[in-house]
């Protein structure tokens, strides 16, 4: 027997497939359940409805970031830190392409589905504490200029690496070839880090 945490994580990948392959519009539960060889009785066992679904398999793609967050050694040089952090959420390798295009699609999706708002603003909330506790940080080694505003600079940071994200879901740059590191880097030289 398949324990029911594993089948809704296959369920929750299998629409994350076909949201690539097909677009979320075609993410109907038979849809899906075909694309995890399940009958669509099956499916609605570990979920009540398509809504249900959708949200757990948008809050898995914040899951599997977050974990590779915290993953992230925090010790060592604070600006190394930050371009490890932002490179664990560009889409540089195939894992991190599939969450990017599959988060911006339901995020794209939030803006008509009440289902979806929350887990929307809920990441946003999030990542707006995770871009300033990255600018204090790097604050707080003296590696940014004096007299600039921390939250902007949270912001714009923030603001970057969602540019860098839809660029390389929609173009495949400058997410490769070292580009988005390079831009990363540069920006940080600009607040100051050596």
């Amino acid at each position: 027997m398949v324990d029911e945490e594993i089948r809704r994580t296959q369920l929750a990948e299998a629409v994350w497939r076909v949201v690539r392959r097909d677009g979320l519009q075609q993410a109907s539960v038979r849809n899906v359940a075909q694309e995890a060889g399940l009958s669509a009785g099956s499916l609605r066992n570990s979920f009540a409805s398509q809504s249900d679904l959708m949200v757990f398999a948008m809050r898995l793609v914040g899951e599997r970031i977050r974990i590779r967050l915290d993953a992230v050694d925090p010790t060592g040089d604070p600006a190394e830190f930050v371009r490890r952090i932002i490179a664990e959420m560009l889409p540089l390798d195939a894992e991190r392409r599939t969450e990017c295009e599959v988060w911006l699609a339901f995020s794209a999706r939030s803006l008509v589905d009440p289902a979806l708002r929350p887990l929307r603003e809920q990441t946003h909330h999030l990542l707006t504490q995770v871009f300033t506790n990255l600018v204090d940080r790097l604050a707080e080694a003296g590696l940014i200029r004096a007299g600039l505003d921390r939250q902007l600079e949270a912001d714009r940071l923030y603001v970057l690496t969602d540019g860098l994200i839809l660029h390389g879901v929609l173009h495949g740059e400058p997410a490769h070839g070292g580009r988005a590191s390079a831009i990363v880097t540069a920006h940080l030289a600009e607040l100051g880090c050596r």
